[in-house]
């Protein structure tokens, strides 16, 4: 006994009832429109986005940062700051890289290998390169 194909008009209605089922659902709630309201939820917007002391720290520490120094002498140099592996790798305007070892510093960063070095406090830093006269730089971002 062999069974007849389903016509395509009751494939089309099961088709169009699904959809219709599926579009069905809860109401979007509606921004609130009150100042009040308003304020509360921009207050919880940056309260979620805000994070502890703690937690801006271990990112710090386990995790590459890169930072760009502008230098007196005209160099521009991109320092990768890799935390979790005490070292940091310069690299100058010319493309070419050192990779510095990170030494403990009484305040800022101090970061050397043999005659290189990057000593530094806040947005400030002091650059050696073999060969050359040390130079002041800034961090750019």
């Amino acid at each position: 006994m062999t069974r007849p194909d389903l016509p395509q008009s009751i494939i089309f209605c099961g088709l169009a009832a699904l959809a219709v089922l599926a579009a069905c659902g809860k109401e979007p709630k509606a921004a609130p429109t009150s100042g009040d309201e308003v304020k509360q939820r921009a207050i919880e917007a940056q309260t979620a986005r805000k994070r502890t002391g703690a937690e801006v720290q271990d990112r710090a520490l386990n995790r590459v940062i890169r930072t760009v120094y502008l230098c007196n002498n005209g160099e521009r140099l991109s320092v990768d700051f890799d935390n979790p592996r005490q070292m940091a790798t310069v690299r100058n305007s010319n493309g070419e890289a050192v990779d510095l070892f990170q030494e403990r510093a009484a305040d800022g960063i101090w970061y050397r290998a043999s005659a290189y070095e990057l000593r530094g406090k806040g947005v400030m830093a002091t650059w050696t390169a073999d060969g050359l006269q040390p130079t002041d730089c800034r961090a750019v971002d």
